[in-house]
């Protein structure tokens, strides 16, 4: 990383010091002096300013598309955060349920069997009612 670093540097060093940059800006000083370029330089010149611009423009609609994604991106994650949520929550709304069904069950065990023991004390009581009426009618008989 170091080596790379070293070497840009180097890079950029050599570059400042080619002719190209060594120039100086003459567009606000009062000395004009005009750099002519050929034809075949000039048109080179040219297309890399367009395909520049081109390529700035592209980055700029790259960045909008890349931000857009990013939008729905976050969009999509709380709908999928909420799904999951609302999963949860019908599951233990389910988990209640099941746990309702089986109480009431339950429940309706207990009250047939509590019926069933009533319906056979009523069945005694009944029997116990003849047993003794008879008893009755043969001790009046007697």
């Amino acid at each position: 990383m170091r080596l790379n670093r070293k070497l840009m540097l180097l890079i950029a060093l050599v570059m400042m010091n080619s002719n190209g940059f060594s120039q100086n800006d003459t567009s606000k000083s009062k000395d004009s002096t005009k750099i002519q370029l050929t034809k075949p330089v000039a048109r080179l010149v040219i297309k890399d300013l367009i395909k520049g611009d081109g390529l700035s423009t592209e980055l700029e609609t790259v960045q909008n598309l890349l931000s857009e994604t990013n939008n729905k991106l976050t969009t999509q994650t709380t709908l999928v955060t909420n799904l999951e949520l609302q999963i949860v929550n019908y599951d233990s709304l389910l988990i209640q349920e099941k746990s309702k069904f089986a109480k009431q069950e339950e429940l309706s065990l207990e009250l047939e069997q509590a019926l069933r023991k009533q319906k056979n004390k009523t069945k005694l009581y009944k029997i116990g009612t003849y047993i003794g009426a008879a008893a009755v009618g043969i001790l009046i008989i007697k």
